[in-house]
């Protein structure tokens, strides 16, 4: 399902907020977040929950935290899924397609994986103690004026700068970088993956371009704890969404499938997670062909 909302222009308006205005939602921000959480859906079957949690809310009677990381929001988002395959995938595509539709009503908002109290925020938002809760995000009115720890952070992790295409998108054999001409219609949506937002800006997606798919792999070195191996999934799965939102803004037909990566020997540090049939007619489901 495409977004109603005008794609392109609105990820390339976003950008992560951390310090807000001290005051509530509006009634009719609120209660468009909660329709649009409603029909969002993803395209690799997997059942995403979202959440919505006011932070004077107390969990055990503890406040809701993010350890001095967000000023002056008083609302949060939640995504959980359960544990099985492609369930990170599918948290990064839901729960970024709600953040761009919370970016196209004037709100910020920044992705949380770790600098959050997640005991306390599953309590309050009521994750299921079985599924996995990958990020929260702060949601309200951005403030004029960034805390010295937002900048701070901005700095640190270079949040303005993105790799550029020859680092990101290879031709068949990950040897030749992939330009815009080659990519074709498809440039715009390669161009909004890269725009992505990811967990310290890491930027793990890779995509190659064989005749007929685009396919997508997680990018880090082996020795990840399971934990750090879905964050970059659910990086993915954001990249997927910008990827996905703008290809069918485009008017671009085609479908995501896992296909067998037989025709490569990749390198160690790549790990396939999904592809983009290009022209295949749209289903409920992807198609396995593992």
């Amino acid at each position: 399902m495409k977004l109603s909302i005008p794609v392109v222009q609105t990820i390339q308006n976003r950008h992560s907020v951390r310090t807000y205005e001290n005051r509530p939602l509006k009634t009719e921000d609120r209660e468009a977040l909660l329709e649009c959480m409603k029909r969002l859906e993803n395209p690799f079957g997997v059942p995403v929950h979202k959440y919505i949690v006011d932070k004077k809310l107390e969990a055990d009677g503890e406040k809701l935290g993010t350890y001095g990381i967000i000023k002056g929001a008083s609302t949060f988002l939640g995504v959980s899924v359960p544990n099985r395959e492609l369930a990170p995938l599918a948290a990064g595509y839901e729960f970024e397609n709600l953040i761009l539709y919370a970016t196209h009503r004037g709100l910020g908002t920044v992705w949380l994986a770790a600098t959050f109290n997640r005991e306390n925020f599953a309590s309050a938002m009521g994750i299921p103690q079985d599924e996995l809760f990958p990020a929260i995000s702060p949601v309200g009115y951005p403030a004029v004026k960034r805390s010295l720890t937002e900048r701070l952070m901005r700095s640190a992790v270079k949040a303005a700068s993105r790799k550029e295409w020859n680092e990101l998108f290879y031709q068949a054999d990950f040897q030749t970088p992939l330009t815009k001409a080659s990519a074709g219609d498809y440039a715009q949506p390669l161009e909004m993956v890269r725009l992505a937002p990811s967990a310290r800006n890491a930027q793990p997606w890779r995509v190659r371009k064989t005749e007929n798919a685009y396919h997508f792999y997680a990018d880090y070195k082996s020795g990840l704890s399971d934990g750090e191996k879905r964050i970059k999934q659910v990086d993915l799965g954001i990249a997927l969404s910008h990827f996905h939102q703008t290809a069918l803004e485009c008017g671009l037909t085609g479908a995501f499938e896992r296909i067998p990566q037989e025709d490569i020997s990749l390198p160690e540090t790549l790990h396939y997670l999904m592809s983009w049939r290009i022209g295949k007619e749209k289903g409920e489901n992807i198609h396995e062909t593992l």
